[in-house]
């Protein structure tokens, strides 16, 4: 079972040092295509995929997560940070006082 990672330049090339094959994709088109390529590689068991990535092609995520005996998927932060902290502040600042950041 091999690990993949789809990311940007930066993010793909880390994990490269770290012995994980990876492909940087920048638009949907990009993303969907590596996505389906790895879905039918047997060897690939876990796909990351940086989590402003992920955010673009949800659906399609979602469909591959549902399939029996497809790999694992795990959203990572990229170099700028996770989206989820920033999701975090902004319900505590709708918390607390009632508006939108």
């Amino acid at each position: 079972m091999k690990f993949f990672l789809i990311g940007d330049k930066e993010t793909v090339l880390g994990f490269s040092l770290a012995g994980v094959e990876g492909q940087v994709a920048e638009s949907e088109t990009e993303i969907l295509k590596i996505l389906r390529e790895m879905r039918r590689r047997s060897n690939i068991g876990i796909i990351m995929i940086t989590e402003r990535l992920a955010v673009r092609v949800q659906p399609f995520l979602k469909s591959m997560l549902l399939q029996k005996g497809g790999p694992l998927i795990l959203e990572i932060p990229d170099r700028q940070g996770s989206l989820r902290q920033k999701k975090m502040a902004e319900a505590l600042v709708l918390a607390a006082l009632g508006m939108k950041i």
